[in-house]
């Protein structure tokens, strides 16, 4: 029996849809409403079959956009009925420890998810009020969330606890989560179908590396150890997060500049990485077009990435005791030649070695022959992973 399944990311001032048929994973619609919350109207853009439409919508809170695309799947026939949706996955930032697998949403897990917003203040609660404005208008479909920590909670205490005093753990939940699970869950079982073998038998590392950027060490199909942390700001270094520095340099820059903790979050968070670096851009296709024109700072943004980049991949690989998958996704992962080109070329001690012509066309597989570790290019669909997980459970 064909099942019409929704996935729903909200962001603070956005919120992308999908919508399938399960289980043939046949994509009927998908979209995003823009400047929610910015102005009187919201940008709305579809992909629908071959037309692409792009307009403005009167409106302003996500429970007016969700309203909006509920009658736009009517109108446009996507749906006869609303009853004709089995299900609303919702992409949830932290689950902290209470969600350790997708779950059906009642008001107990509604709770919770609201309750952890003290860990993801920008995230949880537009993704509650997500929850709640589809609960609102489909009180008899199924709402699932599905958490960007999830698929980290597989990691052993070693990985996930750090060296402060215990009780800072137990009393305030400070730990290592990770984040990008869903992307990461996604690209690893694509990889395995693709080579045609059981996740449960490859030791696969996956570097997700867009905007913000994450890597993952997978085994038996499980996440060992990743690079982000308590918050998505540890790890890389990334478009204008600094990822890890040493901690002591907080204090230091607070009584130096006279900055507020709030002043070094948004330092830390909006103003580092390769914004911070290269003092022009957070992208890195302008970087890369920069450094190629002798920009020294931008082939210093360029070197400290893909440095660190590397510095991972080696840790990682000694944690799962070998490496038989390195997979790259998200933007710069998927797009750049460049930056897979420079993280690779220093890899060969690992048996990793690309085919050039392969890398510059964004191959799916772009290791050599004479490689013994699998070089995959893999595009992410984490709205695609909500669907599935929506699925599975109800």
């Amino acid at each position: 029996m064909a099942n019409k399944i929704m996935s729903i990311n909200a962001g603070s001032s956005s919120l992308k849809f999908q919508l399938f048929e399960m289980p043939e994973e046949e994509l009927l619609v998908k979209g995003l409403f823009e400047r929610i919350g910015l102005e009187d109207e919201m940008i709305f853009s579809y992909s629908m079959k071959d037309a692409k439409v792009k307009t403005s919508v009167k409106g302003k809170t996500h429970e007016e956009a969700i309203n909006f695309l509920l009658h736009f799947l009517l109108e446009r026939d996507v749906l006869t009925s609303l009853a004709e949706l089995s299900g609303v996955g919702h992409r949830v930032a932290h689950g902290g420890e209470d969600f350790k697998t997708a779950s059906l949403v009642d008001q107990e897990a509604l709770k919770k998810i609201k309750d952890l917003g003290k860990l993801a203040p920008l995230h949880n609660p537009v993704n509650a009020a997500g929850i709640e404005a589809l609960q609102k208008e489909l009180p008899a479909c199924p709402q699932v969330a599905v958490f960007d920590t999830s698929f980290h909670q597989t990691m052993e205490a070693k990985n996930f606890i750090y060296p402060l005093p215990y009780h800072y753990y137990e009393e305030d939940s400070v730990r290592r989560y990770g984040f990008h699970g869903t992307s990461h869950q996604f690209v690893a079982s694509e990889a395995a179908d693709y080579l045609e073998k059981p996740l449960d038998s490859l030791k696969i590392i996956s570097c997700h590396l867009g905007n913000g950027a994450s890597i993952c060490g997978i085994k038996e199909g499980k996440s060992v150890i990743t690079s982000m942390g308590f918050t998505p700001l540890a790890g890389l270094m990334m478009g204008t997060r600094c990822g890890d520095i040493d901690p002591s340099i907080i204090p230091f820059l607070q009584n130096e500049k006279n900055l507020s903790a709030n002043d070094m979050d948004k330092l830390m968070n909006g103003e580092s990485g390769f914004k911070g670096v290269t003092g022009f851009s957070s992208d890195t296709r302008d970087i890369i077009s920069e450094a190629e024109k002798g920009n020294e700072r931008a082939k210093l943004a360029l070197d400290m990435f893909t440095s660190r980049v590397k510095q991972t991949i080696g840790a990682y690989a000694a944690e799962l005791d070998g490496l038989d998958v390195l997979i790259f996704t998200a933007g710069i992962g998927e797009n750049s030649s460049v930056i897979r080109q420079m993280i690779c070329e220093d890899l060969t001690f690992f048996g990793v070695q690309i085919e050039q012509n392969q890398n510059q066309q964004n191959s799916r597989r772009i290791s050599s022959a004479a490689s013994s570790v699998e070089v995959l290019v893999v595009e992410t669909n984490e709205e695609l992973m909500i669907v599935r997980d929506t699925y599975a459970l109800i």
